[in-house]
């Protein structure tokens, strides 16, 4: 759940829990950040998917229950998991996206194609005839709070533009990021992706709070949950394209959760 459709301006400091999340237009976000695919989104999609490939490759298994954690009106990241999983949760508080969620997930909408499409570049996502089909089953929508995550359930995750994206408060950033790695196995691969920089944003006529985040800083958030490097990839703000002011680029962090 990020990006906004003005800029917000000064952010006062405010936490989680004293935000209206049922307030998310979910409508309003897909119209101004997914609609069309960015070229930013595109960059992203491939890391991703190289990422998720590489590490079945050198770590193969049967498929996987995957998570997708804050889901809000945003399909991409679930697409990203399609091929390694045998059932997909799609994790998120908000009414809104839930019911946005629970619309899509039995049949999405044309907009979403252009994402798969950088997908299915490579194999195994070529594979998949019809990626609809193959999410229609699998998607498991929750409604829930990302702070009450069960602890080592899943063998895959995505988290993506949720934790710096829900607080000003750093400490909950951390421990965001500290839920969501968690939540999965010991060897779980994940991918998570956060704005830089942010100082919160606009869906709709409702301001919601971000804190100001750095790839160290995400780094650092997920180094105690892994034994290897984790692998930070920043995403600059393409040419024509900034979504709004008050963000710096964007951050992706791929790695395996393998460490208690």
């Amino acid at each position: 759940m990020v990006l906004s459709v003005s800029d917000p301006g000064h952010m006062p400091t405010r936490g989680n829990g004293d935000t209206d999340w049922n307030a998310f237009d979910s409508n309003a976000y897909v119209d101004h950040n997914y609609r069309a695919l960015r070229p930013d989104d595109e960059q992203i999609l491939r890391v991703v998917r190289d990422f998720f490939r590489n590490h079945f490759d050198r770590h193969p298994s049967g498929p996987v229950p995957g998570i997708d954690v804050g889901s809000g009106a945003n399909l991409y990241p679930a697409l990203a998991l399609l091929p390694w999983c045998s059932e997909i949760t799609l994790f998120e508080r908000a009414a809104t996206n839930v019911r946005w969620l629970e619309r899509q997930t039995p049949g999405y909408e044309a907009n979403w194609d252009a994402f798969w499409d950088v997908l299915k570049e490579k194999e195994p996502y070529a594979s998949v005839a019809d990626p609809r089909a193959r999410l229609r089953p699998a998607a498991r929508v929750k409604q829930g709070n990302l702070f009450d995550l069960p602890v080592g359930r899943w063998g895959a995750g995505t988290m993506f533009f949720v934790a710096e994206s829900m607080t000003t408060s750093h400490d909950e950033f951390r421990e965001g990021v500290r839920r969501f790695a968690e939540c999965l196995t010991p060897g779980a691969p994940f991918a998570a992706a956060f704005m830089a920089g942010s100082t919160g944003y606009r869906v709709g006529t409702e301001l919601f709070p971000a804190c100001s985040v750095t790839g160290e800083q995400v780094r650092d958030a997920l180094d105690p949950f892994t034994e290897s490097e984790v692998e930070i990839t920043h995403i600059g703000i393409p040419g024509g394209y900034s979504l709004r002011e008050g963000y710096e680029g964007m951050v992706v962090a791929c790695g395996r959760r393998d460490r208690a």
